[in-house]
């Protein structure tokens, strides 16, 4: 099976760039990178779920997850500055757009009721943001061996300029919108 990169540069890219009407190739929007972020529940009480919620992410993406920090003291959460509260991973070339073709073509279609992504979750840079409230829809994961249940968020980093350029992008590269 042709990888999704090599399609990108020989199919995609010039149907993309004569659809959006650039003139130089370099120009044409493309993916830059791909984080996949984590706020552990109850990191602070145990620090076994933590490490569980690292094991996931990098049973999930193939690449060891970083932990993240608090930034500010909150003291309604019993939060201080500098404590260990989230884990994230960053993606970037071939293992970005693996992740990207088994999540438009595995993941998606796992989920129960799935209609299409919403056409309204970019920001005004053309990234793209996906929640998902439980992460046992992929593929790694075994349901039988989770104890608690997390959510995670998936931003697609591209370099486009705008919502309708990041959105002909995504859609060229296959992520199913709602009509």
């Amino acid at each position: 099976m042709n990888s999704l990169k090599n399609r990108f540069k020989e199919e995609i890219l010039p149907k993309l760039q004569k659809e959006l009407g650039i003139k130089n190739p370099m120009r044409v929007p493309m993916l830059l990178k791909i984080v996949i972020n984590m706020g552990v529940k109850n990191a602070l009480s145990d620090k076994k779920n933590l490490q569980a919620g690292s094991e996931v992410l990098s049973q999930i993406t193939g690449q060891k997850a970083k932990i993240t920090k608090a930034k500010k003291a909150i003291s309604t959460f019993k939060l201080r500055e500098g404590d260990e509260i989230g884990l994230v991973v960053t993606l970037r070339g071939k293992r970005m757009y693996d992740f990207f073709e088994k999540l438009t073509t595995i993941v998606f279609p796992r989920l129960r009721d799935f209609h299409g992504t919403r056409n309204t979750s970019f920001d005004s840079r053309g990234n793209y943001t996906i929640g998902f409230t439980e992460y046992n829809v992929f593929p790694e994961i075994d349901p039988g061996k989770i104890d608690r249940i997390q959510g995670l968020e998936i931003t697609i980093v591209s370099s486009a300029k705008d919502h309708k350029t990041g959105a002909a992008l995504l859609k060229a590269l296959g992520m199913p919108f709602t009509k």
